[in-house]
């Protein structure tokens, strides 16, 4: 039986960025810099893949007109993804 995330999983999996994020994610929302200090990866690194997750719907933005202090959540769809790895 084919999982239909199966394409999602291997998305997340190709990048250790994706995966931590995602992970953080899991625990609370955070704003980029946030992640950025506590993952360890730049910042720069931590917006494109915050915008990677947000595109395949792992993640969302929870105040997307604000301009600073965007916030991000995990989505359920990016917690199935995260719950098979």
């Amino acid at each position: 039986m084919k999982d239909d995330n199966i394409e999602l999983i291997g998305f997340v999996k190709a990048s250790n960025y994706r995966f931590a994020v995602l992970k953080h994610l899991s625990e609370k929302s955070y704003t980029p810099t946030e992640l950025s200090h506590l993952s360890q990866i730049n910042k720069g690194h931590i917006s494109r893949t915050l915008k990677e997750l947000c595109e395949k719907n792992l993640a969302i933005c929870g105040n997307d007109d604000a301009k600073k202090g965007r916030i991000y959540l995990i989505t359920d769809k990016g917690k199935k993804v995260l719950s098979k790895l």
